[in-house]
């Protein structure tokens, strides 16, 4: 979709209008930078504008064991300022650490073990797990960074004989779609031949991502 917005900045907070965030009613969302194409799209086209966002850096998901301290710094510094805050991550490989806080700290966050399954919808996701393990996932947000975030922490740029020691257990890379975007298939379609693995588009959508914002939009 060309019209989605360009990524934002880490660490910033986004309102309707861009500015610093009001007081008195309205719900932040604190959420995986990965996502923010994401979230920013469901909030302008379902005008949910008592929504503002922050984004921590997407980059924390090479290091997992970060992601609960650094929500958790994030609801300290914008609790006193929201009537409520929603935490768009799920699991995220933090082994259940970061549902633990987010029930201490009185917030709500997203179901399921990653965006992989949120994105197809955690019951679908569910549903073909078992059949799926030597699967290799990708979203629209991956295949943009597939470099940054795959490629090059992996080594594959400087050692590209790794791969198969990497990928040698995987049978196809499925690339999880939430827009249709002929530029990205393509990459996503170049990503499975690096990697060489066989190549499965599915268009997901927003999943239980739009679902889950629809529901504390509400209520």
């Amino acid at each position: 979709m060309a019209d989605l917005p360009a990524p934002l900045p880490d660490d910033t907070v986004l309102t309707e209008a861009g500015l610093a965030p009001r007081e008195g009613g309205r719900i932040l969302l604190i959420a995986c930078g990965a996502l923010a194409h994401e979230v920013v799209a469901l909030i302008k086209v379902n005008r949910w504008t008592h929504m503002d966002l922050q984004c921590l850096p997407a980059k924390l998901h090479l290091y997992p064991e970060k992601i609960t301290a650094e929500v958790a710094r994030a609801v300290a510094d914008h609790k006193a300022a929201y009537e409520r805050i929603f935490i768009l991550y799920a699991d995220c490989g933090t082994g259940g650490l970061l549902q633990e806080k987010c029930k201490e700290l009185g917030v709500e966050m997203l179901e399921g073990p990653h965006c992989y399954s949120f994105f197809e919808g955690n019951a679908v996701f569910a549903e073909h797990l078992d059949s799926e393990f030597t699967a290799f996932y990708l979203t629209d947000f991956l295949v943009r960074q597939f470099d940054a975030f795959v490629w090059r922490p992996m080594g594959l740029d400087r050692h590209p004989e790794l791969r198969d020691m990497y990928f040698g257990n995987y049978t196809k890379l499925v690339y999880q779609a939430q827009t249709q975007d002929p530029a990205l298939d393509a990459k996503a379609e170049d990503c499975a031949r690096r990697l060489g693995l066989a190549y499965e588009r599915r268009f997901t959508g927003y999943g239980d991502l739009a679902n889950a914002m629809a529901k504390m939009a509400e209520a």
